[in-house]
């Protein structure tokens, strides 16, 4: 049996302020998009899929062996934006200031160690960021979605630290994903 899981950071209360004025505005915005809410939002690190639960000890290991050396990262938000591009969106996101050499190199260590375990490396370079909404087909831009993104281009927040690695059980339910805490590692290494 699988256990559905990610690594990430869960986000501070001013970071989370910031995401609950804003799920306010898009959510009753006219845009065809299926809106995260705003508890459910993390920053996801590895999106790990199904670990055999006899896995989950050495995984748990293996996961706090790289967090040893990581110290905490200093997070703001930074701009909204879409992926791919802002004329055909599939995805509203928004952007994270960080160090981001230092925070690819904590990705890419988790999941080196936790290559074992069957978990893949991604290939795609790593861009922090926190998905808002995704669009229900294909979306055309729009002057709504236009107005939106030129709105909050210089979006920021309070400087924050992100101080710990949570490892999150994803159970999927009709209403939308349910995630559960199963571990959780400070960073206190200096890296």
């Amino acid at each position: 049996m699988g256990i559905r899981s990610f690594l990430a950071f869960d986000l501070p209360p001013q970071i989370r302020q910031v995401l609950l004025n804003l799920y306010s505005e898009v959510s009753r915005s006219s845009l065809n998009a299926k809106w995260v809410r705003p508890e459910s939002i993390h920053l996801t690190m590895v999106f790990m899929g199904e670990i055999r639960e006899a896995d989950l000890p050495l995984v748990i290991d293996a996961i706090g062996e790289v967090c040893l050396h990581y110290g905490p990262f200093p997070t703001a938000l930074q701009s909204m934006g879409s992926f791919p591009s802002s004329r055909n969106p599939r995805v509203l996101w928004l952007g994270v200031d960080t160090d981001l050499e230092r925070m690819s190199r904590f990705r890419d260590d988790l999941e080196q160690r936790l290559l074992p375990f069957g978990i893949q490396v991604e290939k795609r370079g790593f861009h922090p960021h926190l998905t808002l909404g995704r669009f229900k087909k294909l979306g055309k831009k729009t002057a709504e979605l236009e107005e939106l993104l030129s709105k909050h281009r210089g979006l920021t927040s309070a400087l924050c630290s992100l101080n710990e690695l949570i490892l999150f059980r994803s159970d999927l339910r009709p209403a939308g994903a349910v995630y559960t805490k199963i571990e959780s590692w400070a960073l206190t290494g200096h890296q």
